[in-house]
Protein backbone atom coordinates (compact mmCIF):
# COMPACT_ATOMS: atom_id res chain seq x y z
CA UNK A 1 0.00 0.00 0.00
CA UNK A 2 1.21 3.62 -0.87
CA UNK A 3 2.48 5.37 2.60
CA UNK A 4 0.80 8.52 2.06
CA UNK A 5 -2.37 6.22 2.48
CA UNK A 6 -1.30 4.20 5.37
CA UNK A 7 -0.42 7.53 7.04
CA UNK A 8 -3.77 8.64 6.29
CA UNK A 9 -5.47 5.62 7.30
CA UNK A 10 -3.60 5.38 11.00
CA UNK A 11 -4.30 9.01 11.57
CA UNK A 12 -8.24 9.12 10.58
CA UNK A 13 -8.19 5.51 13.06
CA UNK A 14 -6.46 7.39 15.77
CA UNK A 15 -8.83 10.50 15.59
CA UNK A 16 -6.40 12.95 14.06
CA UNK A 17 -7.29 14.23 11.46
CA UNK A 18 -4.86 17.03 10.52
CA UNK A 19 -1.73 14.99 11.52
CA UNK A 20 0.24 16.95 8.68
CA UNK A 21 -0.50 20.17 9.80
CA UNK A 22 -0.14 19.87 13.61
CA UNK A 23 3.39 18.61 12.74
CA UNK A 24 6.52 20.63 14.23
CA UNK A 25 9.72 20.84 12.44
CA UNK A 26 11.17 17.40 14.21
CA UNK A 27 7.85 16.04 12.70
CA UNK A 28 6.02 15.63 15.85
CA UNK A 29 2.49 15.64 16.12
CA UNK A 30 0.97 17.78 19.13
CA UNK A 31 0.30 14.38 20.66
CA UNK A 32 3.82 14.02 20.92
CA UNK A 33 4.42 10.89 18.83
CA UNK A 34 5.94 11.16 15.14
CA UNK A 35 3.76 11.68 12.20
CA UNK A 36 3.80 12.48 9.08
CA UNK A 37 5.85 11.79 6.24
CA UNK A 38 8.84 11.04 9.04
CA UNK A 39 6.99 8.21 10.81
CA UNK A 40 7.95 6.36 6.96
CA UNK A 41 11.10 5.95 6.86
CA UNK A 42 12.61 3.21 4.01
CA UNK A 43 13.92 0.33 5.37
CA UNK A 44 17.34 -1.27 4.26
CA UNK A 45 18.17 -1.52 0.64
CA UNK A 46 18.42 -4.61 -0.52
CA UNK A 47 17.15 -6.43 2.64
CA UNK A 48 14.18 -6.19 2.26
CA UNK A 49 13.29 -9.03 -0.05
CA UNK A 50 16.57 -10.36 -0.53
CA UNK A 51 19.50 -8.78 -2.86
CA UNK A 52 17.08 -8.00 -5.60
CA UNK A 53 18.69 -9.22 -9.10
CA UNK A 54 20.69 -6.05 -11.01
CA UNK A 55 19.65 -4.14 -7.91
CA UNK A 56 16.22 -2.83 -9.28
CA UNK A 57 13.24 -3.92 -7.54
CA UNK A 58 11.47 -4.77 -10.81
CA UNK A 59 14.23 -5.37 -13.39
CA UNK A 60 12.12 -7.48 -15.78
CA UNK A 61 10.30 -4.59 -16.31
CA UNK A 62 12.63 -1.67 -15.65
CA UNK A 63 14.53 -3.49 -18.76
CA UNK A 64 11.57 -4.30 -21.12
CA UNK A 65 10.95 -0.40 -20.84
CA UNK A 66 14.43 0.73 -20.71
CA UNK A 67 15.45 -1.17 -23.37
CA UNK A 68 12.53 -1.32 -25.62
CA UNK A 69 12.62 -5.20 -25.67
CA UNK A 70 10.30 -7.30 -27.86
CA UNK A 71 7.61 -10.03 -26.60
CA UNK A 72 10.18 -12.47 -27.45
CA UNK A 73 13.06 -10.69 -25.96
CA UNK A 74 10.62 -9.93 -22.40
CA UNK A 75 9.92 -14.11 -21.96
CA UNK A 76 13.24 -14.86 -22.40
CA UNK A 77 14.62 -12.50 -20.49
CA UNK A 78 12.16 -13.17 -17.62
CA UNK A 79 13.75 -17.04 -17.73
CA UNK A 80 17.27 -15.47 -17.07
CA UNK A 81 16.16 -13.34 -14.59
CA UNK A 82 14.61 -15.86 -12.79
CA UNK A 83 17.89 -18.49 -12.97
CA UNK A 84 20.04 -15.60 -11.67
CA UNK A 85 17.06 -15.02 -8.85
CA UNK A 86 17.32 -18.76 -7.76
CA UNK A 87 21.35 -18.79 -8.01
CA UNK A 88 21.11 -15.95 -5.45
CA UNK A 89 18.65 -17.65 -2.99
CA UNK A 90 21.22 -20.65 -3.07
CA UNK A 91 23.73 -18.25 -2.29
CA UNK A 92 22.27 -16.66 0.41
CA UNK A 93 21.69 -20.44 1.98
CA UNK A 94 25.33 -21.13 1.67
CA UNK A 95 26.08 -17.45 3.55
CA UNK A 96 23.69 -18.80 6.35
CA UNK A 97 25.60 -21.70 6.53
CA UNK A 98 28.68 -20.46 6.38
CA UNK A 99 27.92 -17.87 9.43
CA UNK A 100 26.66 -21.19 11.47
CA UNK A 101 29.79 -22.62 10.86
CA UNK A 102 31.60 -19.81 12.21
CA UNK A 103 29.58 -19.14 14.99
CA UNK A 104 29.77 -23.07 15.76
CA UNK A 105 33.51 -22.74 15.77
CA UNK A 106 33.72 -20.12 18.63
CA UNK A 107 31.30 -21.72 20.46
CA UNK A 108 33.25 -24.29 22.12
CA UNK A 109 35.35 -24.27 24.99
CA UNK A 110 38.25 -24.39 22.44
CA UNK A 111 38.70 -22.55 19.20
CA UNK A 112 37.56 -25.10 15.93
CA UNK A 113 39.83 -24.31 13.15
CA UNK A 114 38.64 -26.91 11.21
CA UNK A 115 35.00 -25.99 11.59
CA UNK A 116 36.13 -22.13 10.73
CA UNK A 117 37.62 -23.50 7.86
CA UNK A 118 35.20 -25.01 6.50
CA UNK A 119 32.96 -22.02 6.73
CA UNK A 120 35.08 -20.45 4.71
CA UNK A 121 35.24 -22.80 2.01
CA UNK A 122 31.48 -23.03 2.03
CA UNK A 123 31.61 -18.76 1.77
CA UNK A 124 34.35 -18.53 -1.36
CA UNK A 125 32.23 -21.97 -2.96
CA UNK A 126 29.30 -19.79 -2.73
CA UNK A 127 30.68 -16.26 -4.21
CA UNK A 128 32.62 -18.57 -7.12
CA UNK A 129 29.28 -20.08 -7.62
CA UNK A 130 27.89 -16.91 -7.88
CA UNK A 131 30.17 -15.31 -9.86
CA UNK A 132 29.60 -18.06 -12.59
CA UNK A 133 25.84 -17.45 -12.80
CA UNK A 134 26.23 -14.06 -13.10
CA UNK A 135 29.04 -14.27 -15.80
CA UNK A 136 25.92 -16.74 -17.43
CA UNK A 137 23.68 -14.28 -17.53
CA UNK A 138 25.21 -11.55 -18.71
CA UNK A 139 26.42 -13.92 -21.49
CA UNK A 140 22.92 -15.30 -22.02
CA UNK A 141 21.61 -11.24 -21.97
CA UNK A 142 24.30 -10.36 -24.27
CA UNK A 143 23.48 -12.82 -27.23
CA UNK A 144 19.20 -12.01 -26.37
CA UNK A 145 19.83 -8.15 -27.38
CA UNK A 146 20.75 -5.70 -30.68
CA UNK A 147 23.73 -3.78 -30.16
CA UNK A 148 21.45 -0.43 -30.04
CA UNK A 149 20.02 -2.32 -26.40
CA UNK A 150 23.40 -3.73 -25.27
CA UNK A 151 24.66 0.06 -25.34
CA UNK A 152 21.99 1.14 -23.00
CA UNK A 153 22.19 -1.91 -20.99
CA UNK A 154 26.04 -0.94 -20.91
CA UNK A 155 25.17 2.50 -19.51
CA UNK A 156 22.76 1.15 -17.07
CA UNK A 157 25.62 -0.83 -15.31
CA UNK A 158 28.00 2.35 -15.79
CA UNK A 159 25.79 4.94 -13.94
CA UNK A 160 24.68 2.76 -11.58
CA UNK A 161 21.65 2.29 -12.23
CA UNK A 162 22.02 -1.09 -12.27
CA UNK A 163 23.75 -3.23 -10.07
CA UNK A 164 25.64 -6.58 -10.65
Amino acid sequence: MYPGTMHWWRSHHRGERHAFRSCDPMGRSHHGHESGWRSFRASGGDDDLGPAAFGVRRPLRFLAFKLDLDEDQVTELAAILNDLKTERAQAEVDGRRAVSAFADAVAGESFDGQRAAEGGTTRVRAAEHLRDAVQKALGRIHALLRPDQRQKLAYLIRTGTLRL
